[in-house]
């Protein structure tokens, strides 16, 4: 049972959190639950939870303001409760990088399967390096600040990067070495968003390299491989603010 994954349900209604937790114990997954943020944020200290089920309709802290919470201080998988009218919620919340959402009312049946696939598809992504908060990743004279989310080049000049462009970077420099698919990627900088970035991944890496890797018949950084994805070869150092 030690082996099985560990839940935390989120959601200010008492029922909601024991039906949820009943049915996913049930079915063979370890269960805590909390009322509200403070409540998680407890949770989180004293237990090692692999996925996150978060309501956005909460008191005090909101769902929306938890998931960017969960998404600046861990790598947890989230997946939302909404209700049928948070169309614009929603779509915030899996900007924000949320894995998934269900629309209330639903089927605990349904939540346990998306439980499992944002499981396995998160447990397919190649190890992270570690926790950067407080580093900067430094390769080819760039150097990228994690905290500040700030990129500056060879000449201490700071280069724009959009939010994409900057995930996208941090991804390969997490993963430097490894070959990593358009899925990997979508995964590791948008979680579940929307299908349209699916087929603008190519985009965004093309406008990366625009602006770190300038001959792209020729790249020192960012390397395509043909049926494979992308591979980051330049070596990456860190060194800590």
């Amino acid at each position: 049972m030690s082996d099985s994954p560990m839940i935390l349900v989120v959601d200010d209604h008492r029922d909601i959190r024991d039906l949820v937790g009943r049915y996913l114990q049930d079915h063979g997954m370890r269960v805590q639950v909390a009322d509200g943020g403070d409540a998680m944020k407890r949770k989180l200290r004293d237990h090692t939870v692999d996925l996150v089920v978060l309501d956005i309709m909460m008191p005090g802290d909101d769902g929306l303001t938890l998931c960017r919470y969960l998404r600046e201080h861990t790598e947890l998988p989230v997946i939302l409760l909404t209700a049928m009218s948070e169309e614009t919620d929603r779509i915030i919340g899996l900007e924000m990088g949320a894995d998934d959402y269900l629309t209330k009312p639903f089927n605990p049946r349904e939540l346990l399967a998306r439980i499992k696939a944002v499981l396995r598809r998160t447990a397919a992504l190649p190890p992270q390096r570690s926790a950067m908060v407080g580093q900067r990743l430094v390769f080819e004279g760039w150097t990228l600040d994690v905290d500040r989310h700030q990129l500056i080049d060879q000449e201490g000049v700071e280069v724009s990067l959009s939010t994409a462009e900057y995930k996208l970077l941090l991804a390969f420099l997490e993963h430097a070495g490894r070959v990593l698919s358009r899925d990997q990627l979508m995964d590791l900088i948008q979680g579940r968003e929307a299908d349209a970035f699916d087929r603008s991944i190519d985009n965004h890496v093309s406008r990366l390299r625009r602006k770190i890797d300038p001959d792209a018949r020729h790249p020192k950084l960012i390397k395509t491989i043909w049926g494979g994805g992308y591979q980051w070869i330049a070596s990456v150092g860190g060194e800590s603010e």
